[in-house]
Parts: structure tokens; C-alpha cells; sequence
């Protein structure tokens, strides 16, 4: 499809949707000051911050590890972070370790539906 994006969330520890951010018509998610300005408004409540590869992979790319160092580095403490595909998602939880999740959040219908992709 022609309109699929990426797609970022912020989610609160009681798995509640805090912000989201959108590419629009591209196929990567620049950074953006306003997402950053989030993350750091949202510090207290934020718990993961998951984004779409709408045409995979399911891994985080080299600009995903580096981002995510650099807010655990600025917020002083290990968030979550996922990568949703159509089919898949991929949790790195706090502790580092990663997991193909198979029972997914209710936000990853979500964040696939506002991505423009569907799962299989």
C-alpha cells in the first residue's frame, strides 16, 4: 500500500496510549523535537515507546539502538521499546532482553490500523 507509515506511540505503565506521532507519507520516522519534547512531558507515566516497520523487519534498526540509549541516557532509567510489523511484535523490555510477544497490547491494533497495515 501506498499509505503506509510509521508509526510511534508513548504508553504509560497502565498500558494506556500517552502520544502519537506519525511519518505521514514516508517510510521512516525522522526525529522530531516535538516526540522528544513528549518523552520528556510524559517522563513520570512512560513506560514504552513502540513504532512500526510496516515493512519489516521485525529488529531495531541501527537509529532505533542508538535512540533508544540516548532517552534511557537522558531519562536516567531504561524505558521499553517495541517494533511492530504486520504480523509480529518485538519487545525490549527494560531489563534488555528482547521477546516476540504473542499476546499483544491492545494498542498494537492500533498503532497497526493508524500505520496503514493489517495483520495476516
Amino acid at each position: 500500500m501506498n499509505d503506509e507509515h510509521e508509526v510511534c506511540l508513548l504508553i504509560a505503565h497502565d498500558g494506556s496510549v500517552l502520544w502519537a506521532d506519525t511519518a505521514g507519507g514516508r517510510s521512516a520516522l525522522p526525529d522530531s523535537r516535538q516526540r522528544w519534547d513528549q518523552v520528556w512531558r510524559h517522563r513520570e507515566r512512560l513506560a514504552e515507546i513502540a513504532h512500526t516497520h510496516p515493512h519489516g523487519p521485525l529488529a531495531f534498526s541501527h537509529v532505533d539502538e542508538t535512540t533508544m540509549l540516548a532517552i534511557d541516557a537522558a531519562l536516567g532509567r531504561p524505558l521499553a521499546y517495541g517494533v511492530v510489523t504486520p504480523d509480529a511484535y518485538l519487545r525490549h523490555g527494560e531489563d534488555g532482553v528482547r521477546t516476540r510477544v504473542t499476546a499483544e497490547p491492545w494498542w498494537t491494533t492500533l498503532l497497526r490500523a493508524a500505520s496503514g497495515i493489517a495483520a495476516f
